[in-house]
């Protein structure tokens, strides 16, 4: 059984799933209508889990832990404090980078990408976005003719937030599943399809 699940798991993983950031996730799930995710999202601590970084509270934690590097520099941080760190989600840019422009004097299509990316967005909790992305496919995942994870889309249960709501957190609090996921639960209206 071990080996059929690493068969299935190495397919899936070939499937190529890439994070694409928080900016393509809001196209379809900003409006009211459809449950406004993103306004949630936006609203709740997962959306300034970057920022939060930068604090004079952060540093003084990582100081304390012996880090070499910034907190919004340093993997121990970013593992939890960003989309996909490490697995080819959010990566440590330079400042030259954030500056690109395009021909037109807008970011670059790579640095709002990453910019997508640079703090706790749905794909930390859903999965990288490439192949569920598009109505027709998350359609099909709702109407149980697609399998979710067959296309990226994670099933979430308390592993999936004790990932980072664990003790090797410097900042740990017992952590109440139940509790935590109701306060950031976004679903879809029950009369939507």
């Amino acid at each position: 059984m071990k080996i059929i699940l690493l068969i299935f798991l190495s397919f899936l993983w070939a499937q190529d799933f890439e994070y694409i950031g928080i900016n393509k996730c809001k196209t379809c799930h900003k409006s009211e209508k459809k449950g406004a995710q993103f306004k949630k999202w936006e609203a709740g601590p997962h959306a300034q889990a970057f920022e939060t970084l930068k604090s004079e509270e952060s540093i003084a934690i990582a100081k304390k832990a012996g880090l070499t590097k910034s907190p919004w520099e340093a993997d121990q941080c970013l593992k939890c404090h960003s989309t996909g760190y490490g697995m080819g989600g959010y990566e440590v840019k330079d400042a030259a980078f954030w500056e690109e422009k395009t021909e037109k004097g807008k970011p670059t299509k790579a640095v709002k990408r990453m910019g997508g990316l640079q703090t706790v967005g749905c794909e930390s909790c859903h999965g990288p976005g490439s192949l569920y992305k598009k109505k027709k496919v998350m359609t099909a995942v709702y109407k149980g003719e697609t399998d979710a994870v067959s296309v990226g889309l994670w099933r979430i249960d308390e592993g999936t937030c004790k990932q980072c709501h664990n003790e090797s957190s410097p900042t740990y609090k017992p952590f109440d599943y139940d509790k935590r996921y109701n306060e950031i639960l976004h679903p879809y209206p029950d009369d939507m399809e």
